[in-house]
């Protein structure tokens, strides 16, 4: 019965259902809308996943180049020197792979050698910083204005070509100290390179960007100073990387002439007692510290740059 009753009740009172409610245009455009971002977002999600995936495997590919490249030239070194090839170039005399890292084991033990070391790195850093100092504003200067341009560029051009060698002498009457005469020569090896390629830069800048700042009522020093000077940061990290390359190399040739210590003096000094091994070594460190400097140098550089990044 109370099934029977339940069907009774079930025909009395109806279930009713509502109808649909209608969309209107706007509500579906905004489904559409929202459906097309969420698809977009999925499709960027997948393309950064692919494009950190590439990258990854760019930079693997790049180390295992630099590692077969960098094991193919040992070899050569190692054959070379183990079979005294003598053909144009002599290798007789050359020290072996092995010889140079006993050589360099025996030396890293030696307080001296990290003294050589750490002398050549703080002449490096005061006469390249000094360098920066003076050659970024005026190479700036230089570019944004003739007149300033045709004032120094003559001793620019004049005082450039001279090698660091030919300064020894004078900068030795020049300077009360030894010390003294090998920053100003490590100074005018790096000063140029900055000077320079920041003039380049400041001369480049696009006049398009200075003719719609000047419209919109800006004045020549804010002209140089937000479009003159970012316009020209790449080419002022280049000439900072460079200054830095050129600033190892001069101060070689100072510490050669004139000093009692330093990296330099460490491989004359290995020349002059025929330590053979020590003398590559010496090589081997001036070489991975200008590396090192430079790597530095652009890292340093590289927040200025973001913004060209972000452009790109």
């Amino acid at each position: 019965m109370s099934s029977l009753q339940a069907k009774r009740d079930a025909f009395a009172h109806p279930v009713t259902i509502d109808p649909p409610v209608p969309i209107t245009p706007a509500e579906d455009a905004a489904g559409k809308a929202a459906d097309m971002l969420r698809k977009t977002a999925e499709t960027g999600r997948v393309a950064d996943r692919a494009g950190r995936r590439r990258h990854r495997i760019a930079g693997l590919r790049e180390l295992g180049a630099l590692a077969i490249s960098l094991l193919v030239g040992l070899i050569a070194w190692h054959l070379l020197t183990t079979h005294r090839v003598s053909a144009f170039v002599n290798f007789s005399n050359v020290p072996t792979p092995l010889q140079v890292l006993t050589a360099f084991a025996a030396n890293a033990g030696s307080s001296a050698f990290w003294t050589h070391i750490g002398v050549s790195i703080m002449r490096v850093a005061a006469s390249y910083g000094l360098a920066a100092a003076i050659g970024i504003p005026l190479g700036l200067l230089m570019g944004h204005s003739r007149i300033v341009r045709f004032a120094a560029i003559p001793y620019v051009e004049i005082l450039r070509p001279i090698p660091a060698v030919a300064w020894i002498p004078l900068a030795i009457l020049m300077w009360p100290t030894q010390e003294a005469s090998i920053v100003f020569i490590t100074f005018l090896g790096a000063v140029f390179p900055i000077i320079l390629n920041t003039m380049h830069g400041a001369e480049q800048t696009p006049e398009l960007l200075v003719r719609a700042v000047r419209s919109l009522g800006a004045g020549r020093l804010a002209v140089f100073r937000y479009v003159v000077v970012p316009a020209a940061l790449s080419s002022i990290a280049t000439g900072l990387a460079i200054g830095m390359g050129v600033a190892w190399f001069s101060l070689l040739a100072g510490e050669i002439i004139s000093g009692q210590y330093g990296i330099g003096y460490f491989t004359w000094d290995s020349y002059s007692m025929v330590r053979t091994p020590d003398i590559v070594v010496g090589m081997l460190t001036i070489g991975a510290l200008g590396s090192l400097s430079t790597w530095l140098v652009r890292i340093a550089t590289r927040p200025l740059l973001r913004w060209q990044q972000k452009a790109r």
